[in-house]
């Protein structure tokens, strides 16, 4: 295996060194991994499931990227999941029906999405789409499942065209929970600028009384 990793991601190989890299090397494919860090690698090895930015580079130097294999699904299972994609809909981490659904889709190798339904907002998001506020849902494609029941998920499954046993890549990984309705960024609006209070006006000097002895200082 061919590794050469950088300690400085912004470090770039010049069109020489990469030439003589591909010219030198093995004769297989060299990928390109560059790591969550920044870090930049060089192997002959198809990298394992991770969630590194893998590319390959060809003899010209140039780059193609490839799909992650810990999220890339196989091309058989593509088309169906394209077509028919499945979206699980959950509540609160101790619903019971709801991690046994999940639990169902990982088993099958279902690569779905994930909604959780907690706010006030997610659940008439969701009673939009489920017609009802019962949970688990699951959505294949355009149908709606209520309610966690394995025979008829795995029914609707079949008729769409899932495979009945995972064909999925080792080390795939599940999309985590969003909200059904992302939250809201509240904006802070400026503080009202104080109303300035008119300064009373002075109170005028009486003028002094004439002085009777026509002194004048």
């Amino acid at each position: 295996m061919i590794e050469l990793p950088f300690a400085q991601p912004a470090f770039k190989l010049t069109s020489l060194w990469l030439g003589l890299m591909l010219l030198t090397g093995p004769a297989q494919a060299l990928y390109k991994v560059v790591g969550p860090d920044g870090k930049v690698s060089y192997t002959d090895r198809p990298p394992i499931a991770s969630n590194d930015k893998i590319s390959t580079v060809k003899p010209s130097g140039v780059t193609t990227a490839l799909d992650n294999p810990a999220t890339a699904l196989p091309a058989a299972l593509r088309p169906v999941a394209s077509k028919f994609p499945v979206v699980l809909y959950v509540t609160t981490p101790d619903c019971e029906p709801c991690n046994t659904g999940r639990s169902f889709l990982r088993q099958r190798g279902i690569p779905y999405s994930e909604r959780s339904v907690t706010s006030t907002e997610d659940s008439e998001a969701f009673k939009r789409i489920a017609g009802a506020n019962e949970v688990p849902a699951l959505t294949i494609g355009s149908q709606v499942l209520r309610g966690y029941s394995a025979s008829e998920w795995a029914q609707y499954l079949d008729a769409a065209g899932y495979p009945s046993t995972s064909t999925l890549p080792s080390g795939y990984k599940h999309a985590t929970a969003t909200p059904l309705v992302p939250p809201r960024t509240v904006t802070q609006a400026p503080a009202a600028r104080p109303v300035a209070t008119p300064a009373p006006a002075p109170t005028p000097t009486p003028a002094a009384p004439p002085d009777p002895t026509g002194i004048k200082f």
